[in-house]
């Protein structure tokens, strides 16, 4: 039977006999071309088909609200304390959502990172805890910018397509990955490097338009798009195993 395997973690985080399987008409691919060129020489990849999220469940609203916004994973390498650096250097209110899972190192940062920086930084700056899909809508569509402080690569971001779909733009770290892909440096967010930049950053999002945000996710990250890519790999699979 043929097998299509595909990566979703950063090729350093798979052991290399990963990328040597010796089963026949087995397969793997990527989701990002930043994952791909990470992968090693002589890996068996089929080209890479690009996550993408329903369109339909997020919608752009009207008047935005002065809040920046940054949700996901509680964990030190997503970088949130560089994300409460920055709102408090760019004198902007910062809502955090999202779920330490009982992972010792993950609840510590929450507990003695992250918690402790959000009570010195005044209560315009708040952890929510975990929210469900209605209040993440409503958090995105509303929120003056999406950041994403991620220290890691990311091989894609699911919240920041969901956030370009809401119209919101995307600040992320030049570094973290795969979000050059995803975001266009002065049109649909910024990327930039640190806290500092990422404060300034902030302080722009008002030039860019939430219309342009809301197309480039409906020319590029619809998960209609996505499922197309999957049906023609596994057809190709297929073919040629």
């Amino acid at each position: 039977m043929p097998v299509l395997a595909t990566l979703h973690l950063p090729p350093s985080f798979y052991s290399p006999a990963v990328f040597r399987i010796e089963r026949p008409r087995t397969s793997l691919h990527c989701v990002s071309a930043t994952q791909r060129r990470a992968c090693p020489p002589g890996a068996r990849l089929l080209p890479e088909v690009p996550n993408g999220v329903w369109l339909e469940h997020y919608r752009p609203r009207r008047h935005k609200r002065g809040f920046a916004l940054t949700l996901g994973r509680i964990c030190p390498e997503k970088g949130y304390h560089v994300a409460v650096e920055a709102s408090v250097r760019a004198g902007t209110p910062l809502l955090i959502a999202g779920q330490a899972f009982g992972y010792e190192e993950h609840t510590r940062y929450l507990r003695e990172v992250l918690l402790p920086m959000l009570g010195g930084a005044g209560p315009a700056r708040r952890f929510l805890g975990p929210v469900g899909l209605g209040r993440k809508r409503r958090l995105l569509a509303a929120a003056r910018c999406l950041l994403v402080p991620s220290l890691v690569q990311e091989t894609n971001s699911l919240v920041a397509m969901e956030a370009l779909a809401s119209g919101t733009p995307v600040i992320a770290l030049r570094g973290a990955g795969a979000l050059p892909e995803i975001v266009e440096h002065g049109r649909t967010g910024f990327l930039v490097d640190g806290a500092a930049e990422m404060a300034e950053a902030i302080a722009r999002v008002g030039e860019l338009e939430p219309g342009a945000c809301r197309s480039a996710a409906e020319e590029r990250f619809s998960a209609a798009r996505t499922v197309a890519a999957y049906i023609e790999t596994y057809r190709r699979v297929l073919r040629e195993g």
